[in-house]
């Protein structure tokens, strides 16, 4: 891939894929390092969804991965804080979906230069709920949501666009355990159902420029993962030394608590 390719195709249609970032052998140990702590902890518990890598060392690497941080470089510079990361895991036939809906929604985030890299633990396909994308919808703005709370909705308040989508505009973005694709938060997007007999594992990692800030709430942290920061609009985390240590499990519940001031519904 070059700078130039994923400019143009995410400038014009708001999305990027796909990325090779991990062999198929080291998604397969991240699958297994996250699968082990689930059989620990009969399930992914919700406080750990979310920004995990405050926590966890190899999610702390993965986040600074180059191969990432070199395509999110090409479309929003040199100076990158990662605001959040969200574990999005679909099991073996479960009707749970993610409707058509804009990240910038509910985020608080300006100016809305904010991109998403989800990388996928396991191939993403169609058959299994790979994200969808309307490609060009991103140059449309900002478009008005209402809230659905539907129960197999995936979204916290089930959040969905306002217009109708014609489904046949919907560009599914397949990947390959390790392969990662980029949208933009303004680009329309969702995602159907795991109709497979195996789960769907992946994690959104978001990234924003440095000039970046948040405009609604408390005031948040986020991780510098390039460059330099000389704006101040976040307070910056630190890296976890060791996989849940007493810093770390501080630095996690901190952030959380800001989150979840702010308002965990707002994701």
């Amino acid at each position: 891939m070059s700078d130039s390719s994923i400019c143009e195709s995410y400038r014009t249609d708001g999305y990027y894929f796909p990325i090779r970032v991990l062999s198929p052998d080291e998604a397969g140990e991240c699958r297994r390092r996250l699968e082990a702590f689930e059989s620990e902890h009969q399930g992914l518990p919700d406080r750990y969804r979310f920004k995990t890598y405050l926590v966890w060392t190899w999610l702390d690497r993965l986040i600074r991965h180059p191969r990432i941080l070199d395509a999110v470089e090409a479309v929003i510079g040199p100076d990158i804080l990662c605001w959040s990361t969200d574990f999005f895991i679909k099991e073996p036939h479960d009707p749970g979906f993610v409707s058509w809906h804009q990240d910038s929604t509910y985020w608080g985030l300006e100016p809305p230069e904010v991109v998403t890299a989800w990388l996928g633990l396991t191939d993403s396909t169609e058959e299994n709920g790979c994200v969808r994308v309307v490609p060009g919808s991103h140059l449309d703005g900002q478009i008005t949501h209402h809230d659905t709370f539907g129960a197999d909705n995936l979204l916290s308040r089930g959040q969905e666009v306002m217009v109708k989508v014609d489904e046949r505009e919907g560009v599914d973005l397949t990947l390959s355990a390790g392969e990662a694709s980029l949208h933009h938060v303004l680009v329309v997007h969702g995602s159907r159902p795991n109709a497979s007999s195996d789960r769907r594992i992946g994690i959104a990692f978001r990234y924003l420029p440095t000039h970046v800030r948040q405009t609604e709430g408390v005031r948040e942290s986020a991780m510098l993962v390039r460059g330099v920061d000389d704006y101040g609009n976040f307070d910056l985390e630190p890296r976890p030394r060791a996989d849940f240590d007493e810093a770390a499990l501080a630095s996690h519940a901190d952030a959380m608590g800001r989150f979840e001031r702010f308002g965990e519904t707002s994701r």
